[in-house]
């Protein structure tokens, strides 16, 4: 008997996922090769025959009743908990005017039956809304739009593919129970929030696509295009660590910062997170794990600029990435380890970075961008690529990301393996200035296991380094 039943929900997964007017035996011999076995061959010959007179109208009679009875049970759970019934009707009600639609969209081929029912039915809901508002005073229209998308269910099921169908559905229930918490999450917006959603829109959608993509002078491969969705996947990587740590995990804890603050940018978490610490009078170790947190996430992004911009050099380097990302993430757990005891005492009030959606941040990020095209070109017409690796050395004490999208957008006349040790050597260099800053801004408590812990780090990237050189 049970596998009997397994068979018949094949079946009714197949009307699902083939279309609820497409059902023929050619199909069935691929649901039933599996149920060899089973059943006899004349058994399975009478199933088919059933199934294919099954009319294509009462499966959508029964998927609009059975959709609009869950429709209606998840307005019942939404206001049964209100002391005045806003809502025009629930389970019941919500069933009947599916069936309603459906028999009128079915009886009318005109549509002529299901326009009028509709005029009428909305007139109903204009009714009650009045009265909604004189008796209790509420001007919601939640309900009410609810309401019609259900009158609309037997047109949605019959005209267009069952996944819209089931999607329009899935996304009412949702967003009926997500009602409490998209008004929370509502209040955390401050008034500046759409405005820099409208930043990144304009940064993303508008100027990248309007852009030339031919060379801005002809001895160097670099195009306006090209500049800017480098700035669009910097914002992009920036604008979702910023909205992760404001809406998820807002004044979360130090460790928190440290790992979002990284993926946005790491020598600014350092900063922020040193200067933190020496204004506590027992400034706790757990900062120096944050920022070393901070350095395995600028790894992650790296490799991800990778991914998107050079593949082959993604490659070539995927496995000195992962080992320091292993590393300083091992520095880091151990580091906690060591001082769990502060980890009761994690949450504290850092200051939120600024919105990374400022024109003049983007601004800035080109300048950089077009600036060490230049000189990498010029690097490498007068130096070679022992001019190149010098470059790299020294590009660490700024902001590496413009230099690091540069070669790995550009077509540089170099082989890929001094490509890959000019990015090592860039984040060497900036790992260098990390620690600097962090030794620098720190308490000085913290100095030894700062020291320690990012002299580990450069101590492995350097070997990771000389490794990749040598083979």
């Amino acid at each position: 008997m049970t596998k009997k039943l397994e068979w018949l929900l094949h079946i009714f997964s197949l009307f699902l996922n083939e279309g609820k007017k497409q059902y023929s035996l050619r199909v069935y011999p691929l649901i039933l090769k599996g149920f060899k076995g089973i059943f006899h061959t004349s058994n399975i010959l009478f199933v088919d025959t059933i199934t294919d007179k099954i009319p294509a109208e009462l499966i959508d009679f029964v998927l609009v009743t059975i959709f609009s009875l869950i429709i209606g049970l998840s307005q019942r759970k939404l206001y049964k908990e209100k002391e005045h019934n806003a809502t025009f009707g629930t389970d019941r009600t919500f069933t009947f005017v599916g069936i309603l639609s459906f028999i009128l969209y079915q009886a009318g081929h005109n549509l002529v039956l299901y326009m009028g029912g509709g005029l009428i039915f909305g007139s109903l809901l204009i009714i009650n809304y009045f009265h909604k508002i004189k008796k209790i005073g509420t001007f919601g229209t939640t309900s009410i739009i609810i309401g019609l998308i259900t009158y609309s269910l037997p047109v949605l099921i019959d005209t267009q593919p069952l996944w819209l169908f089931l999607l329009v559905v899935v996304i009412i229930l949702i967003l009926t129970e997500l009602k409490s918490t998209l008004f929370k999450f509502s209040n955390r917006f401050n008034e500046d929030e759409f405005l820099t959603l409208g930043k990144f829109i304009i940064i993303a959608g508008v100027i990248l696509p309007i852009l030339p993509d031919e060379p801005i002078v002809d001895f160097v491969e670099v195009t306006p295009h090209k500049i800017w969705l480098a700035v669009v996947v910097i914002s992009s990587i920036s604008y979702f660590s910023y909205l992760v740590r404001k809406f998820l995990f807002n004044n979360s804890g130090v460790l928190v910062t440290g790992v979002l603050g990284g993926l946005y940018s790491s020598t600014a978490a350092t900063f922020v997170l040193a200067r933190k610490s020496k204004s506590e009078e027992e400034p706790r170790k757990i900062y120096a794990a944050a920022m070393i947190l901070a350095s395995a996430m600028m790894y992650v992004r790296i490799l991800i600029l990778l991914y998107i911009f050079n593949k082959e050099l993604f490659s070539s380097l995927l496995w000195p990435f992962v080992i320091l990302i292993v590393v300083s993430l091992g520095i880091g757990v151990v580091m906690i380890f060591l001082n769990k005891e502060e980890l009761k005492d994690n949450k504290v009030a850092i200051e939120q970075e600024n919105n990374p959606l400022e024109f003049k941040v983007a601004i800035l990020f080109t300048l950089l961008y077009v600036f060490f095209t230049f000189a990498t070109h010029y690097t490498l017409e007068y130096f070679g690529t022992s001019g190149l690796k010098v470059l790299s050395f020294i590009v660490g004490v700024t902001d590496i990301d413009p230099f690091l999208l540069n070669l790995f957008q550009g077509t540089y006349d170099v082989a890929l393996r001094v490509l890959a040790i000019a990015t090592l050597q860039a984040i060497i260099s900036n790992n260098i200035l990390k620690m600097v800053y962090g030794l620098w801004l720190t308490h000085k408590r913290l100095r030894k296991s700062l020291l320690i812990s990012f002299g580990i780090l450069i101590v492995a990237n350097i070997i990771v380094a000389l490794v990749f050189y040598a083979f």
